[in-house]
């Protein structure tokens, strides 16, 4: 059977949106390197200033009975602080690691894409349906994953803790064209069955446990966010009293010891990087909920004609979890044995 030839118009969009995908896809792995680069050297240059800053507090404290060399000191310490504090501000609103996060997924989420506009294109007859759905991705995508700091910057202390979303709603099924299709496009009772009960252990076991890991790194991050700018505030007031008859000794504690914390704090949410933690839980969970989106468009699709062929859904979803099809099966049948107390992940991944 000869394949019928494509339309050169749509195949010419679906090029330029190719061309459109590999231009984003270098864009956001050159700003992923560069947001990377600022979390290391921002981090670098507070701990530098915290800890000079300490050290002139500390400093201070053995000329407390000289005049002009206690001043400089103090001013000098003071002033280091307050620098410290406004940087803080600033790190802990944009994120680096997180941005360096969202920048890295969104490059992979691209190349992907990419492919999948490859794969229509060899193996099927594309349509100006499939440039409208790629063109939603793309758009999505874009959304979700913003390149601009200002204005459209994804909020990075949500109040509640959502999965990343990155795909538009599933378009109408379009009826795709394979060679050697089975009855039923693939699809009998059994299947639907094995799938409606994966959606089941993926939205109680893989989501759900991402989503609350997600809750307890967005906690954490709030804490030391408000933490080391609260720090270094205080060392500010602190290391400004040093040498005052009334808090000459409680200041210097507090200028050196709140400085120190702050720079302990600081490394722990920037050097251990707690914000692209939270971004990797946010979008693992992202993942599991397109995995469930995409099996129940296709359960919800009456015609099985119209729904992509079954025996190759079965082998995607089987890859995309990092099992075999055995493995599938089996992870369906103790769902049906154990009901809503069984224990395992249905991704082997991640």
């Amino acid at each position: 059977m000869v394949q019928e030839a494509a339309n050169p118009i749509v195949m010419a969009k679906l090029y330029a949106i190719m061309e459109a995908i590999a231009d984003r896809v270098e864009m956001h792995k050159n700003i992923g390197e560069q947001q990377n680069n600022w979390n290391s050297l921002l981090l670098t240059s507070v701990n530098t200033i915290t800890l000079t800053a300490a050290t002139m507090a500390g400093i201070a404290v053995t000329t407390a009975s000289i005049g002009a060399p206690l001043l400089a000191l103090k001013l000098s310490s003071t002033l280091l602080y307050l620098a410290a504090t406004g940087m803080m501000l600033i790190i802990n609103k944009i994120q680096p690691s997180q941005l360096a996060e969202e920048q890295r997924n969104a490059a992979r989420l691209f190349k992907q894409l990419h492919g999948q506009i490859q794969t229509t294109i060899k193996i099927g007859t594309p349509t100006m349906a499939d440039v409208k759905e790629f063109m939603d991705k793309v758009l999505a995508l874009d959304k979700a994953y913003p390149l601009p700091l200002l204005g459209a910057m994804l909020d990075k202390f949500p109040s509640a803790v959502e999965p990343a979303v990155w795909w538009p709603q599933q378009p109408e099924r379009q009826v795709k064209g394979l060679s050697g299709r089975t009855d039923k496009n693939g699809w009998n009772g059994k299947l639907e069955e094995e799938m409606r009960k994966i959606v089941g252990v993926l939205n109680r076991k893989d989501k759900k446990d991402y989503l609350r890991l997600g809750e307890k790194a967005l906690k954490i991050n709030k804490l030391l966010a408000i933490s080391g700018p609260l720090l270094t505030g205080l060392a500010a007031a602190g290391s400004a009293f040093v040498g005052s008859p009334s808090h000459g000794a409680s200041a210097a504690v507090v200028g050196c010891v709140a400085g120190a914390l702050a720079s302990v704090v600081n490394t722990f949410e920037h050097g251990g990087q707690v914000g692209m933690v939270f971004e990797m839980y946010r979008s693992n969970a992202g993942f599991f909920s397109l995995m469930e989106e995409s099996i129940e468009s296709n359960l919800k699709e009456r015609d099985v004609e119209r729904r992509e062929n079954g025996e190759l859904f079965d082998m995607k979803v089987a890859l995309q979890l990092g099992r075999s099809l055995s493995e599938l099966k089996d992870l369906s049948a103790a769902s049906s044995r154990t009901g809503n107390a069984i224990e395992e992940f249905a991704s082997k991944l991640f």
